[in-house]
């Protein structure tokens, strides 16, 4: 309970303001207004704050915490824009759709591509068994110089995962209208895509019994990561 101290609200509420926003596409106003619809009265100032300093706090528990990644990371990168600068999200996801890292950089050179790579050894501890890229040449170098024992597929559309797992990002992005900065920017993805992992149930693929018993598990787990 020392991860609460000197904080004025029950750690109930404020780990259900975290997860609110990083679940959800809402805004600490929003929040604001669905706390104080059941009397609980706290600014949105107050919850930004929260969602900073303890996302921060729950992301690392989640990760301690993560059962694994498949053997197949799906990679792809897109733009984004920060305060008028151009820059490059980094993002690999296994065959489950699960997201092992976002990374946020200046470049997509080969330089940048091997600082990502470095950074998904270090998260999946192994070298994956097969990595799925578009046909930027900056993968190539990176897969060469680190894992060139790993199979390398620039199939066309055999990416739609990776691509199709940067929708979320973008619905944020606009719910935030931009992100303000790199620093910011990185916190609040590294959050999201851990509780997004955690919640990640697979809702269309399985019977409504077998979802809601997933969905117990991850609530579990998630009580077991706040307290």
């Amino acid at each position: 309970m020392n991860t609460y101290k000197r904080h004025r609200f029950p750690p109930d509420i404020i780990s259900y303001a975290v997860w609110l926003y990083f679940r959800f596409n809402l805004s600490h106003r929003d929040i604001e207004d669905l706390l104080a619809e059941r009397g609980i009265t706290v600014s949105r100032e107050a919850i930004r704050l929260w969602c900073i300093k303890f996302g921060t706090i729950y992301t690392r528990r989640l990760k301690r915490k993560h059962r694994g990644y498949g053997d197949a990371f799906y990679i792809d990168e897109v733009f984004v824009k920060i305060n008028g600068k151009q820059h490059y999200l980094w993002r690999a996801v296994d065959q489950d759709g699960e997201v092992v890292d976002v990374y946020l950089q200046g470049k997509r050179d080969g330089a940048a591509a091997k600082r990502f790579f470095k950074r998904l050894l270090w998260s999946h501890g192994a070298e994956p068994r097969k990595i799925v890229t578009d046909k930027l040449r900056s993968y190539g170098v990176a897969h060469r110089e680190l894992i060139p024992e790993t199979i390398h597929s620039t199939e066309q559309y055999e990416n739609n995962r990776a691509e199709q797992s940067h929708e979320a990002t973008r619905v944020r992005e606009r719910g935030m209208r931009k992100f303000k900065s790199v620093r910011q920017a990185q916190r609040f993805l590294g959050a999201h895509a851990a509780v997004q992992n955690l919640f990640n149930l697979g809702r269309h693929l399985v019977r409504a019994k077998h979802y809601r018993d997933l969905r117990i598990s991850a609530f579990a787990e998630w009580s077991r990561v706040v307290t």
